[in-house]
């Protein structure tokens, strides 16, 4: 029996060292970020919905999709985020379950789905166990601002535009608090890994 692992979080909370972690501990990890890059490469079908929705004034001069300006457009206003979901989220979790059939035949008895958005997109039920990682607001927002070099209004609304850490870790099976030390977050992973029966 396979067991499907959702890691999510919000956005500077440290998701991605986690998932680290678990490839470090030889863990199969399906990033849907990276995923989500490929499906709007050039040539892809989305690709070409998003230019119909959006137009060609968010392509760079090699005609791939400038990620900052769609972000720019997206994160501050709610009707076109929600159009880009709609045209990038399919893609998407077509691919991961694509990825994850794949790991399933190769006999992997643990697959972990790395899903920013995992409640917000409701793929809740692609997944059997899910893992937030968490930090208070005022760290996550810090941590955006020193990461992105962006104001504090513009990391605001990033942060906003997410689900609030908060509500995601009210859902989840278990959470990792990563407001410490590397190691202290490790030894909450492990925890967690050791009490669903899986050793590393």
């Amino acid at each position: 029996m396979v067991l499907i692992i959702g890691l999510t979080g919000s956005i500077a909370t440290g998701k991605s060292t986690v998932a680290r972690m678990l490839i470090n501990n030889n863990i199969p990890v399906i990033d849907a970020d990276i995923i989500s890059r490929k499906v709007v490469e050039p040539g892809e079908p989305a690709y070409f919905k998003i230019i119909e929705t959006f137009g060609t004034e968010i392509l760079e001069v090699n005609e791939k999709i400038d990620r900052k300006k769609l972000g720019r457009i997206i994160f501050s206003d709610e009707l076109k985020r929600k159009q880009l979901n709609e045209i990038v989220h399919p893609a998407v979790r077509e691919t991961m379950l694509q990825e994850k059939n794949k790991r399933i035949k190769l006999g992997e008895e643990v697959i972990v789905l790395d899903i920013p958005l995992l409640f917000e997109s409701k793929l809740t039920d692609l997944v059997d166990k899910i893992v937030v990682v968490y930090v208070e607001e005022q760290i996550q927002l810090a941590r955006l601002m020193e990461r992105d070099k962006s104001s504090q209004e513009d990391a605001l609304k990033r942060i906003r535009s997410q689900m609030s850490i908060k509500q995601k870790a009210e859902m989840a099976d278990q959470v990792i608090d990563n407001s410490g030390t590397l190691k202290e977050t490790e030894e909450q992973l492990q925890k967690i890994l050791t009490m669903w029966n899986i050793y590393i």
